[in-house]
C-alpha cells in the first residue's frame, strides 16, 4: 500500500480548525463510500437466508440456528465498543483499512470451517471488525456542512441499507449454485479489493482527540450517562432492529416451509424485493435536516408495526398471499430505514469531537437489539411458527411507541436536532 498516495483533499476537523468548516466531499467520493458500506454490512447478513442449510451442515440444532446471526451480531456490537472509539483517536483511512484486511482473513476462515464452534468464533470475528463501515458513515458527516449532514449521511446510509438488503439474495443466489462456503469465498475478494479502493480514493482524517484508548474507553461510559438522546435514540432503534432481524432470520424458514416450499433462489428473489425499503433513507435525511425529525419518528415505527399486521393476515397458499408478503417485507424495511436515519442524523449533531463514539455507542445497542431479533426469531418460530414470530416482532416497536408517548413533551424536544 505504501506505493500509493494519499488523495490530494484531506480534511480538517471543525473542532480542531473551527475556521475551517467542512466544504463537503465530491459527489463520486459520497457513491464509493455509500457502496463501501453496504459491501462491508452485507457480511453480517449472508449468512442470514443461509442458517437452515448451515446448521445442517454442522450438525447444529435447528433451535440453535439463529446463533450463527446472533454470534457475527454480538462480534460487531463489541467491535462498536472497542473498535470505532478509535475513529476519534487514530487516522481514518487507516483504521478502517485495516479493519478491512481482518475481515477478510475472517471470512477464509468462515468459509473453511468444518465445525459449528469454529463457524461461530469466525463469524463472530467477521462482524467484530466489519465495524469499519461504522466509521465510514460518521466520516461522511464530517465531510459534510452541517446544514446538508441529513442528506450526505442519508446517502451513505442508503448503500449500507442495501447492502443489508441485497446480502440476502445474493447470498441466497450463490448458496443455490455453489454452496454456502461459496458466499464467504467471494465476499472475502471483495473485501480485500475494497480495502485496497479505500486506501486509494478516501482522504486522510486525523481527529483532534489525543486522549489514550484507555480513556476513550472510560469516557464513552460518562457519554452514556450524560447524553439523554443518545439512550432515547439507542432504546428505539434496539427495539426496531430487533423486529427486523426477527422478520428477516424467520422469514426464509417460513418460506422453506409447506404450503410455500421456496427454493433458496426463490427466497432470494424475495428478499431482493425488500431493497425497495432502502428509498427510506435519503428521504427521510432531508426531513430531519427541515426540522421534522419528531413527527417522522413515531411514523417509522408505525410502519414497522405495519409490516407485521400484514404479514399476519398473509394466507399461505392463496391467489396474492406472496405478493402480501412482500409489501409487508418492503413496509417494514422502510420504517427500520427512516428510523435508523433520524437517529444517526440526531445523534451526529452532538459534536464532532465524539462523534466516533457516540456512533460506536449507539450502533451497539442497535445490534444488540439485532442479535436478541435473530436469537428469538429462530426460538419463536421452532416454539410457534410464524404467527408467534410476528406477534413478537410486532410488540417491539410498540415499546419503542410507548416509551415515546409516555416520555410527552420532553421526548419530542429530545428528538428535535441541534
Amino acid at each position: 500500500m505504501r506505493g500509493f498516495a494519499a488523495p490530494s483533499y484531506p480534511i480538517s476537523d471543525p473542532m480542531s480548525d473551527p475556521s475551517s468548516p467542512p466544504s463537503g466531499a465530491p459527489g463520486w467520493l459520497t457513491l464509493v463510500m455509500a457502496a463501501a458500506c453496504g459491501l462491508i454490512v452485507a457480511n453480517l447478513y449472508y449468512a442470514q437466508p443461509l442458517i437452515g442449510p448451515i446448521a445442517a451442515a454442522l450438525a447444529l440444532p435447528a433451535a440453535s440456528a439463529g446463533l450463527i446471526v446472533t454470534s457475527t451480531q454480538c462480534g460487531y456490537g463489541l467491535g462498536l465498543l472497542f473498535v470505532v472509539p478509535l475513529a476519534d483517536r487514530l487516522e481514518n483511512r487507516r483504521l478502517i483499512v485495516g479493519a478491512l484486511l481482518l475481515v477478510a482473513v475472517a471470512l477464509v476462515a468462515l468459509a473453511r470451517a468444518r465445525d459449528a464452534a469454529t463457524l461461530l468464533a469466525a463469524c463472530a470475528l467477521v462482524g467484530f471488525f466489519a465495524v469499519a463501515a461504522q466509521v465510514i458513515v460518521p466520516f461522511a458527516s464530517h465531510l459534510a456542512p452541517l446544514e446538508q449532514r441529513g442528506r450526505a449521511v442519508g446517502n451513505v446510509m442508503s448503500g449500507l441499507l442495501l447492502g443489508i438488503m441485497l446480502a440476502r439474495p445474493t447470498s441466497s443466489l450463490l448458496a443455490d449454485h455453489w454452496g454456502w462456503q461459496s458466499v464467504f469465498g467471494v465476499s472475502a475478494i471483495a473485501t480485500l479489493a475494497l480495502a485496497l479502493l479505500l486506501w486509494r480514493v478516501l482522504p486522510e482524517r486525523r481527529p483532534a482527540a489525543q486522549a489514550s484508548y484507555a480513556a476513550l474507553l472510560r469516557s464513552m461510559l460518562r457519554l452514556v450517562a450524560e447524553t439523554p438522546l443518545l439512550r432515547l435514540r439507542g432504546y428505539y432503534q434496539a427495539c426496531a432492529f430487533a423486529a427486523f432481524s426477527l422478520f428477516w432470520t424467520t422469514v426464509p424458514l417460513h418460506l422453506a416451509a409447506a404450503p410455500w416450499s421456496l427454493s433458496q433462489s426463490q427466497i432470494a428473489l424475495f428478499a431482493l424485493a425488500g431493497v425497495a425499503g432502502a428509498i427510506a433513507a435519503p428521504i427521510t435525511g432531508r426531513l430531519a435536516d427541515r426540522g421534522w425529525s419528531a413527527v417522522a419518528t413515531p411514523v417509522a415505527l408505525l410502519l414497522i408495526v405495519a409490516g407485521f399486521v400484514l404479514s399476519l393476515v398473509v394466507a399461505p397458499g392463496r391467489p396474492g398471499s406472496l405478493g402480501l408478503l412482500v409489501a409487508a417485507a418492503i413496509v417494514l424495511d422502510m420504517g427500520v430505514s427512516a428510523s435508523l436515519l433520524l437517529s444517526q442524523r440526531a445523534i451526529y449533531a452532538l459534536g464532532a469531537s465524539v462523534r466516533g463514539r457516540l456512533n460506536g455507542l449507539f450502533m451497539a445497542m442497535f445490534f444488540a437489539g439485532g442479535a436478541l431479533g435473530s436469537s428469538v426469531g429462530a426460538w419463536s418460530y421452532a416454539t410457534g411458527g410464524w404467527t408467534v414470530s410476528a406477534l413478537i416482532g410486532g410488540a417491539l416497536p410498540l415499546l419503542a411507541l410507548a416509551w415515546l408517548v409516555l416520555r410527552g413533551a420532553r421526548a419530542e424536544a429530545a428528538l428535535q436536532p441541534t
